[in-house]
C-alpha cells in the first residue's frame, strides 16, 4: 500500500522566510538534514487534517485547513517507510497562530524560520525540490525514485 503523508510550508511572505526543521540523531531518516513539516497519514484522517496535526505537533503553529493552499505533490517509488512507495501532499500556508517552538525534540535538533534566499543545501531531497517549485511558481508535481520509463508521461 502506498504510504500518504502530508508536508505543509508555512510562508511568512512579509518577512520572506519559512519554516524548516531539522531532523535530529534519532530520526528515522535522513538524521541531520533539514525539511519542511511532514508526517504521516492516520486511517481515517484526511489529509488537510494529517497537515494541521503534524503541523502543530512538530512547530507548535496552528493553521487552519480551510486556509492550506495545495503546493505541490510528490509521488515516490519507495521510501524509507514505504518499501511500496509513497506520496506526499505538499500545502502552503501563510496565515498561522502560535509561537514556533521545537514540538519533537526528539526527532528535530531544530525548527526554524528560514530565509527563502537561504534555503540550506542538507535538505531531504523530494521535500527541497517541492519548496523550491513552490517557491518559483511550479511545476506542482514531481516523481521520485521511478525509472525513465515508468516517470515519463
Amino acid at each position: 500500500m502506498t504510504l500518504l503523508v502530508a508536508a505543509v510550508i508555512v510562508h511568512d511572505r512579509e518577512a520572506g522566510r519559512v519554516v524548516l526543521l531539522r531532523r535530529g540523531p534519532r530520526a528515522k531518516f535522513a538524521q541531520g538534514m533539514w525539511d519542511l513539516p511532514v508526517g504521516k497519514n492516520e486511517p481515517g484522517e484526511p489529509i488537510t487534517a494529517t497537515a494541521v496535526r503534524e503541523l502543530r505537533e512538530e512547530t507548535g503553529l496552528i493553521v487552519q485547513s480551510d486556509k492550506l493552499r495545495l503546493a505541490h505533490v510528490i509521488h515516490g517509488a519507495q521510501g524509507v517507510e514505504a518499501p511500496n512507495g509513497f506520496l506526499t501532499v505538499v500545502f502552503a500556508a501563510e496565515e498561522w497562530d502560535g509561537e514556533l517552538v521545537n514540538g519533537e525534540p526528539e526527532k528535530h535538533s531544530a525548527v526554524v524560520w528560514t530565509p527563502v534566499d537561504a534555503i540550506p543545501d542538507e535538505f531531504v531531497p523530494t521535500t527541497a525540490s517541492a519548496l523550491l517549485r513552490y517557491l518559483v511558481g511550479g511545476p506542482d508535481v514531481s516523481v521520485d525514485s521511478w525509472d525513465d520509463r515508468d516517470a515519463a508521461g
